[in-house]
Parts: C-alpha cells; structure tokens; sequence
C-alpha cells in the first residue's frame, strides 16, 4: 500500500489518481495514524505543498522506527536544497511533482526496498529463533550429561554408628567396622562426629594435625582436595576426619560444612563409616539423614535398654526405615539379670552381632589398635569382621546411583520436630 500526504486537494486528487488503491492525507495527524495502525505499508508520498520541515521531521522518525517505510519527497524543482534535505532526514527519492511516470517508478522501487528489508528481518528473526532453540539445546544437553556424570559417578555408602548412650561401645565399633571394611580391600573414611569427647583418632593411635573443625576455613567450598588436606592416614585403605583435639575450639563445623563433607566422601572412598555423640544433635541427625545404614549399639543393662528404646522411638518418628538398621548388643554375655531374648524382645530388634566382655578389648583400646588386628582371633574380632561383611553385602558395597536412600530423603523439617519435642 502507498500512503500520500498531500494538504492541497487538487494535487492530492491527481496523486491519489495516478496510484491506485493508495490513501491520502491532507494533514500529519491523519497519515501519522494510519502509519502507526498499517504495518504493511511501504511507501509514503509527500506531495510539493508540505514543509520541509515536517517532510524531514517524519523521514526521521521513519528511518529509526519504521525502516522499511520508503519516503519520497515530491518537489516542484528538484534543487540542491531538496536533494540536501532528503539525504539529512534519510528520505528514499526526491521526485518532481509534474513527472508523474518517475513517481511510479519509486513507488514500485519503495515496495522492493520494502519487501527486501522485510525478508531480511524475517530472516534475522528465524536465525535468532533457531540460535535461541540451539542454544537451549545444548544447555539441556550439557545439563542431562551433568547430570548422567553424576549418576555414572560411583557412589560410596554411608554407615553411621549410632547410640544415646555413653559408654557402650559405640567407638569401639565404628573404628573396628572401618579397619574391617578397610582389611578387606575397601576404601574408607572414618568420620568423628563427637566433637567434645571424639575417641577415634586415640583409640587408631593417631595424632592428628588437622581435623573436622578445620572445615570451617574452606568458606562453604568443601571438595576433594580440601578434604585431602584434613585427613590422618591410619592406613592404605583407611583414613579419619578426626575430632577436635581441644573443646575450646574457637571455630566450629557447622552442620553444612558435614554434610558437604559427607557428600564429598561418598564420591572418594567405598565406605563412610560415622562416630557420632551420645545425642541427637544436628551434626548426628546430618550423618542419618545420608546413611544407609544406621548400626545401633546398646548394652545388656536397663539404662542402655531404656536409652536405645527412646532413640529406636525417635528414628521411626523420622521415618527412618527399619531396614536400614542393624544392631549391635555389646557385653552380650553379663549375669545382670536381663537376658538376651528379653532385651531384644523389648526393644523390638534382633541383635545382628553380639561382642562379650573382654579384657582384650579394654587392651587393644590401651594399645591404640583395632581389636580385629591386635586379636584377630578373639570372638569380638570374629564377630565384628563378619558384621563389617554382612553390612557391607546388605548395602551392596559401591555403588552408581544417585537415587536417593530412604533416610536421605529427609527434610530439615524432620529436624525441627525433634528438636521441639
């Protein structure tokens, strides 16, 4: 379509005329609405009567929003002035008003510009849509091979020792069952979570230089290498993140920085095997939540009883899993008035490994050595060795999969009804 501003009317009949199906204007507002409101329009003609100013004013205005507008200026003499002022303000043609052929003909050449520049945009705006769809493309590509690298990834299993109670052994297993996992070919890391009274790194003979508060100065950003850097070696297969060394320790783990540490285990070593406090505080209910397996430990007496009661109690309240329990009864064999069947049946679990009293034990503690080393052929040592591979077979040792255990699929939510009640 051909627009024609034009204010005398004679000579805007004779254009109007002269191109068919064009809509002429006699004033700027007119025509101005009809630009704004006909998108396909190509071309406008402004004839000999209007000023130049306002003729310069809309091919400005053209040439910035409406680029595929052609805009021919019609003058009684083509001079040096009008030639000028169309080149200024970006006018297509100048044309003379008598010449009625040569104004057909820029039309007709306005309407090519203007079909040119169209296909141009559209081409511009296909090859942005298709770098767009591209470029989405390739960010959901990199995202699904994240993703698949992830789940490739292998997987280590956590194993977190576990009682309310002091003085049960809970220690003595967790070292034994890492040493264990460790003799058996597999890589572990024993983790100290007891940060006011930890007693793995004495009870393996072990000095540390670094342990788990030493978190807290890698700023959130826990990875292989820093973990490295914390580590004692107790052996080839066997490492610990030990407990802090003075209980005045004026920086402290936060339970982010264990579960960081945590989760970067898992992707270093086969087994994580956890010592935790005598409480469910947030450093232990973080070793549970990404556990597969939770080794409860108890002792043939009535507080221990009672202790283990409440925290069985406890576990179900946050849906962790029954199957993913195991149990440990220690000093099995004591004359104290409560057997074995009565102590399960009232706890509701069936002792998976069961350790008597041993003055061997208290030595191989006193010594800085596993039991399962210092006394290979102690029943406790036999016992526990075939704990470490029962857990070890139930939990299917290392594995490539990210889906997510039962107890880790706890929320922080969990945490906060325990913590009230």
């Amino acid at each position: 379509m051909t627009a024609v501003l034009e204010p005398d009317a004679a000579q805007r009949g004779i254009l109007q005329a002269m191109l068919h199906g064009s809509t002429a204007f006699g004033d700027l507002e007119g025509l101005d609405e009809h630009i704004r409101s006909t998108p396909n329009e190509f071309a406008v003609v402004i004839g000999p009567s209007v000023p130049s100013e306002a003729a310069a004013e809309l091919a400005q205005w053209a040439r910035v929003h409406r680029p595929d507008l052609g805009v021919i200026l019609l003058r009684h003499d083509v001079d040096s002035a009008a030639l000028s002022l169309a080149l200024r303000s970006g006018m297509r043609e100048v044309v003379a008003a008598r010449d009625l052929a040569s104004i057909t003909t820029a039309v007709q050449r306005a309407r090519s510009v203007a079909n040119a520049i169209g296909q141009t945009i559209m081409d511009e705006a296909q090859a942005a849509a298709e770098f767009a769809r591209a470029q989405a493309a390739a960010e959901i590509a990199q995202a699904a091979a994240v993703a698949q690298a992830e789940a490739e990834a292998p997987r280590g299993k956590v194993l977190t020792v576990f009682s309310t109670k002091g003085g049960v052994g809970k220690s003595l297993v967790a070292t034994n069952l890492g040493v264990s996992l460790a003799t058996s070919g597999h890589t572990v890391c024993l983790v100290d979570l007891d940060v006011n009274s930890g007693d793995v790194a004495i009870m393996l003979q072990l000095s540390p230089q670094r342990t788990i508060n030493d978190l807290v100065g890698f700023n959130g950003v826990i990875d292989a290498e820093g973990i490295s850097s914390i580590l004692t070696r107790h052996s080839d297969n066997l490492s610990v993140v030990a407990a802090p060394v003075r209980i005045d320790s004026p920086d402290q783990a936060s339970q982010d920085d264990v579960a960081r540490l945590i989760d970067a285990l898992r992707r270093m070593v086969d087994f994580v095997v956890v010592d935790t406090s005598g409480m469910f505080d947030d450093l232990a209910l973080c070793a549970l939540d990404r556990s597969d397996c939770i080794v409860l430990v108890g002792t043939l007496d009535i507080p221990s009883l009672k202790a283990l009661k409440l925290a069985t109690s406890t576990l179900e309240v946050l849906n962790f899993p029954k199957s993913t329990w195991r149990f440990v009864l220690n000093r099995a064999d004591g004359k104290v008035g409560l057997t074995v069947d009565e102590y399960e049946k009232t706890l509701g679990l069936k002792a998976d490994s069961s350790l008597v009293s041993s003055r061997e034990v208290l030595a191989a503690v006193n010594r800085g050595e596993a039991l399962v080393t210092a006394y290979p052929n102690h029943p406790n040592s036999k016992a526990l060795v075939s704990f470490a591979k029962s857990v070890a077979g139930s939990i299917g040792g290392p594995a490539n999969s990210t889906e997510s255990t039962p107890s880790s699929r706890k929320s922080s939510g969990s945490r906060l009804r325990l913590r009230r009640a």
